[in-house]
C-alpha cells in the first residue's frame, strides 16, 4: 500500500472514531486506533485543514472532536 493511501485510510478511521465517541483525548484515540504518531498527527492536520475536527489544549491532553 503506498503511503498517501495509508494516510487515507487512518483519516477515515479518525473520523469515524471520532463520530462514534465523540470529544477524546490525542492519546486514547491514538491507543484505541493503534496508530502510531505520525498517521494521528498527520490524520488530524488532514481534518483540521478541512474543518471536520476541533483540536483543544487542555493542560497535558489535546482533546479532539469533530466539528
Amino acid at each position: 500500500m503506498r503511503l498517501q493511501e495509508s494516510i487515507i485510510e487512518a483519516v477515515g478511521q479518525v473520523y469515524n472514531y471520532l463520530a462514534e465517541n465523540g470529544e477524546v483525548t490525542t492519546k486514547k484515540m491514538q491507543k484505541d486506533l493503534s496508530l502510531d504518531d505520525n498517521f494521528t498527527s498527520l490524520s488530524l492536520g488532514w481534518l483540521a485543514r478541512e474543518d471536520k475536527v476541533a483540536i483543544e489544549k487542555r493542560g497535558a491532553y489535546t482533546k479532539v472532536s469533530l466539528i
